[in-house]
């Protein structure tokens, strides 16, 4: 499994991280291949390798013909972007950050989405910046992507809205209830601009030190910003497949001796409805040998709040335990097979020539049921509709 980890140790922009996964090792020919597929006219961009503080790395930056930074609305930017001809992960992925983006500025000046007006991001250089970014992820094929915390500074800059705050206010509005962890440093500067941030959000699916991968190389890509130190974005690109995916998950628990089993049985389904990966039980004996149960729940590093606030809510604890775990899982895919009784879907996981396929109970249970056959022939009648390159995968 192909991974890239962003180390955001100076923060992140488009052009930073387009620079760095340009450092990777993509040709600068099928690069601007792929973004002239955008079909804007008097777009350019220059890539150049060159040294910061004796580190190589890329500068990436974005030629338009624009004198002055034109605004454009979501809807706009969206058009341009569907009625281009580059690869549709990337378009899919471009879309998706303007619309957090998007959603970030509304909230800010308290508007809705499809009123908003993008200024600096609005502009072709920044449309630029995120849909490259997106070819860059397509071309390197990454399966997986994942994040260090992001650092960013503080004090003010100036934008087309005047003075504002660093963080500026659209990073903080997606940093919101993200999970996200965020360090601020003792540089007086922005860091983290709201195409970085936007991007990032995105394209990561962890946030945290970097999963146990073998290293296969390293990408630089510079700021334009002088923040007194290394002004870079390092991207590592590593084979996760034989570490067997390692990702961070969180694991809170408290014991609970003063709840009905009712209570506890509603509990667990918020704890799920608030994005737990896991729930369960374990009984336990208290003081004064009271039997009691330790409640436990699973979660990802972005649902983390989530759940805490939940097991607060819906329980009688006043506190718990909280523990940062490593969990190894199996590359998963969901498949449905055809029956002449309906559709079943099949819960397929491969890692390395393993190799495991499992019917969903709910849809089993619903032929058993219509049909009067016995579970165990509707799960072997499932396996047996897999098609056989399905069998074999690993």
């Amino acid at each position: 499994m192909k991974i890239l980890y962003f180390d955001c140790f100076s923060g992140i922009s488009g052009d930073m991280a387009v620079g760095a996964m340009l450092d990777l090792g993509i040709s600068p020919l099928v690069f601007k291949r792929e973004l002239a597929r955008l079909k804007i006219k008097g777009l350019s961009v220059v890539i150049k390798k060159t040294k910061k503080n004796s580190i190589a790395g890329t500068d990436f930056s974005v030629k338009t013909g624009e004198k002055h930074v034109h605004g454009r609305h979501l809807q706009e930017i969206i058009k341009i972007i569907n009625s281009s001809r580059i690869a549709p992960a990337a378009k899919e992925l471009s879309i998706r950050v303007f619309n957090e983006i998007g959603r970030a500025e509304a909230k800010v000046h308290g508007t809705s989405v499809d009123k908003i007006h993008f200024h600096e991001v609005g502009a072709l250089d920044s449309i630029a910046d995120i849909v490259g970014a997106a070819i860059c992820v397509n071309l390197l094929g990454a399966e997986k992507i994942y994040s260090s915390e992001l650092h960013d500074g503080r004090g003010t800059i100036e934008c087309a809205h005047g003075t504002i705050p660093v963080p500026v206010p659209a990073v903080v509005e997606m940093m919101a209830g993200s999970g996200i962890p965020m360090v601020q440093e003792n540089i007086w500067t922005e860091l983290i601009t709201p195409t970085g941030m936007g991007i990032i959000k995105c394209a990561a699916s962890g946030f945290g030190a970097m999963p146990a991968m073998k290293i296969i190389k390293t990408g630089y890509g510079f700021g334009k910003r002088d923040t007194g130190g290394v002004n870079a974005l390092r991207v590592v690109m590593g084979d996760g497949s034989l570490a067997g995916n390692a990702e961070k998950i969180i694991k809170l628990e408290t014991n609970i001796d003063n709840m009905t089993p009712e209570m506890l049985g509603f509990a667990m389904e918020m704890l799920f409805e608030a994005g737990a990966v896991d729930v369960f039980f374990t009984p336990i004996y208290m003081k004064k040998n009271r039997p009691a149960v330790m409640l436990t729940a699973l979660s990802s590093l972005e649902n983390e709040n989530a759940v805490m606030e939940a097991m607060f809510k819906h329980t009688s604890t006043l506190g718990m335990r909280r523990e940062v775990l490593e969990r190894y899982c199996m590359d998963r895919e969901m498949k449905t097979v055809r029956t002449k009784y309906g559709p079943i879907r099949v819960k397929c996981a491969l890692l390395r020539g393993i190799v495991k396929q499992s019917p969903e109970y709910e849809d089993c249970r619903k032929i058993a049921l219509k049909t009067g056959m016995p579970l165990r022939d509707v799960y072997d009648m499932a396996m047996k509709s897999l098609p056989s390159t399905l069998k074999n995968r690993g």
